[in-house]
């Protein structure tokens, strides 16, 4: 079963896979500067927008997006970038190349990754028990989104989600549920771009630690912007994709 998706632009292809509680309608100007020079699929994630298949795990979710986005260059942010790695492990032959926002391997500390479980499962529960609009509020008002504006949050599209999707996807997609790929990046030959906001402490030292595992794996740092840098600075990410893109297609 393919997911939902929507194509837009003229040019090589390239697939975009938005993060937890977001959609294909997520994506903003960064969409729209991007299909000037390439042939746009957005898709909706397992559990997420009009896509079903809830129980899916990352395995299942990267096979999804590689059959709904065939041959083509990819982008994933955060949760999408999480099924991106997947995808290029168990289907190389499909992505041609990728750009990663926000994106981790998971947690190798069995503990840790256990606890996230836990914590996991608590928003899961809490989800279902307070309803969306609430659960939406909370997750953005966390702090890695505080540099979002109103207009960036994309709160209305987030609201078109189901919540039994939402949580499914928190049990199944979510980090402590993810087997941890740190000793398998060396296996990824895909061309990849690590793209991370210069206030996303976290997350660069999570991309700057896989690049030196993975062999064809390079890190861009966004000026100015935080967890979700392809919100907050469209332009500036967009033209890191396209440049990626031009220098790939030139290797």
């Amino acid at each position: 079963m393919s997911l939902a998706h929507e194509c837009r632009g003229r040019g090589e292809r390239l697939v975009l896979v938005h993060g937890f509680t977001q959609n294909r309608r997520c994506w903003g100007p960064i969409a729209d500067r991007l299909a000037n020079d390439h042939e746009l699929v957005l898709v909706d994630a397992p559990g997420h927008g009009e896509s079903a298949s809830d129980d899916a795990d990352l395995v299942e979710a990267a096979r999804l997006v590689v059959e709904t986005g065939g041959p083509a260059h990819y982008l994933g942010y955060s949760m999408g970038g999480r099924i991106l790695l997947h995808a290029a492990l168990d289907h190389p032959e499909t992505v041609k190349s990728m750009v990663l926002i926000g994106a981790t391997p998971g947690i190798e500390d069995p503990a840790q990754r256990a606890e996230r479980f836990r914590s996991d499962a608590v928003l899961a529960r809490r989800l279902e028990a307070d309803g969306l609009p609430a659960f939406v509020d909370r997750w953005l008002a966390m702090p890695m989104f505080a540099g979002l504006s109103d207009e960036q949050q994309h709160r209305s599209a987030r609201l078109l989600n189901r919540p039994d999707g939402l949580a499914s996807s928190l049990r199944r997609c979510g980090t402590g549920a993810q087997e941890p790929l740190w000793g398998r990046l060396i296996d990824i030959t895909t061309p990849t771009k690590l793209v991370v906001g210069e206030s996303d402490q976290e997350f660069r030292a999570v991309a700057v630690q896989m690049a030196r595992s993975m062999p064809h794996a390079s890190v861009a740092v966004v000026a100015g912007a935080g967890h979700a840098a392809h919100l907050e600075a469209p332009d500036a990410v967009a033209d890191l994709v396209s440049e990626f893109r031009r220098t790939t297609a030139v290797s």
